[in-house]
């Protein structure tokens, strides 16, 4: 049984960064990896692939060639963590003890919790950039008109403004091939509203309205009829007696049961139903209870965990009330790794917190984007660096430039290197 001082969980985004970031500050530790996968891929540019703007191959290199120096790949995958043993086992490679666990082995996909997802996404006009962009930007090539339903699953998902890129995408992409008298776009979602950051809600509300998009909130995704080309949701605003004065004939919808509405489509997109792995699920380090059952449970600014002072956690596997970005966990790794260190050399824990911070590149079209920052209580939350000279809650062509290939850039270079 091989012991480390420090054993992460998972090899994307938040893992690497973290061991990058531990490794930049003291060489001498002895920290274990484990991440099954022999590729990484830079998500954030999934949406870009699935409007045709940007090559998918740049998105993937090879896992191997960003496990930091003197790190111990364990390549395979994590099945149970035993906190009371300070262990974790392993499918294949036996099982590894630990004096601090970093959990951050993101989240899964689950196509189960939606009824008629499974069969439908195997469709030619069913697509999502979460899972296969490639297929997606297809399936917007074939569109000819029609009911163009964009809609995201009635869980916490990553990057919660993917459903609204690729739909603002595709409405610029139907213009462009002159088709656009003939579409539908909708935006059908669980949420309440189009954003949850005032400022970015009213440039978004504004490009909405000007585009002719049909905004539908409160519109939670039940059942999808692959064979009919149907959606169902539940329509799930309190309150609301008379659903004939919701609906819209002309995109037709229908009342087809107990606060349920059904739309056709001839295009779906939307982002599955997501979850945290089995294996965390399964564990006694997640929520219970309430909007964050089945995630990670950790302190929203130390990211140490609530019950066990040898945990920690960040990442898409985290139960936090902030979005689950690539931007939050540039935030959180810095947190994470100062507080380790802190705790192996003074036992106590470091003063870095995380304050919720979390942003979300909003492309809105091609060549267009609004950066929306944000942290706790969606309180807007800019760089100073940037919004010195840009207005981010606006339209900007240079942001568009950032999210293309500076983002990229940063992340391959300094992100994962321990650098940024």
């Amino acid at each position: 049984m091989s012991h480390f001082k420090i054993l992460i969980i998972g090899g994307g985004t938040a893992g690497i960064t973290v061991a990058a970031q531990l490794k930049r500050k003291d060489k001498s530790l002895s920290i274990g990896l484990i991440e099954p996968s022999e590729n990484h891929y830079y998500q954030p540019a999934w949406t870009l692939v699935g409007a045709g703007t940007y090559n998918f191959e740049k998105t993937r290199r090879k896992e191997a060639d960003y496990i930091p120096k003197g790190v111990e790949w364990i390549k395979d995958f994590a099945t149970e963590i035993q906190p009371e043993k300070n262990s974790v086992s392993t499918k294949s490679s036996g099982t590894f003890t630990y004096d601090f666990l970093v959990v951050a082995p993101g989240l899964v996909m689950n196509y189960d919790l939606l009824p008629g997802l499974k069969e439908a996404m195997e469709s030619d006009y069913v697509g999502s950039v979460y899972t296969d962009p490639e297929k997606f930007w297809k399936i917007l090539q074939n569109f000819k008109g029609g009911n163009a339903v964009y809609t995201q699953a009635n869980t916490p998902i990553k990057c919660g403004g993917a459903p609204q890129k690729i739909m603002y995408l595709s409405e610029h992409f139907f213009r462009k091939k002159g088709i656009r008298k003939d579409a539908n776009v909708i935006f059908a979602t669980p949420g309440t509203v189009i954003f949850g950051v005032k400022e970015i809600a009213e440039t978004l509300t504004k490009i909405i309205q000007s585009r002719g998009i049909y905004f539908k909130p409160f519109y939670a995704p039940i059942k999808i009829d692959g064979q009919k080309k149907e959606i169902t949701f539940k329509y799930i605003k309190p309150d609301t007696e008379n659903l004939e004065s919701v609906i819209d004939p002309k995109l037709a919808e229908k009342v087809t049961g107990d606060h349920e509405i059904t739309i056709k489509y001839d295009l779906l997109h939307l982002a599955p139903p997501q979850q945290a792995p089995e294996f965390i699920r399964n564990s006694s380090l997640v929520y219970q209870e309430g909007p964050h059952k089945g995630w990670l449970e950790v302190d929203i600014n130390t990211l140490q965990h609530m019950k066990y002072p040898n945990i920690f956690g960040l990442g898409d596997v985290v139960g936090l009330p902030t979005a689950k970005t690539g931007a939050a966990v540039r935030k959180q790794a810095p947190v994470v790794v100062g507080n380790i260190l802190q705790l192996i050399k003074r036992d106590k824990l470091g003063t870095k917190i995380y304050e919720g911070y979390s942003s979300c590149p909003l492309v809105t079209g091609y060549g267009k984007m609004v950066l929306a920052e944000f942290k706790y209580n969606n309180v807007r939350d800019s760089d100073p660096l940037i919004s010195k000279f840009v207005d981010t809650t606006k339209e900007q062509f240079s942001m568009w430039l950032l999210k293309k290939y500076g983002l990229p850039f940063m992340y391959w270079n300094l992100m994962l290197r321990g650098k940024a």
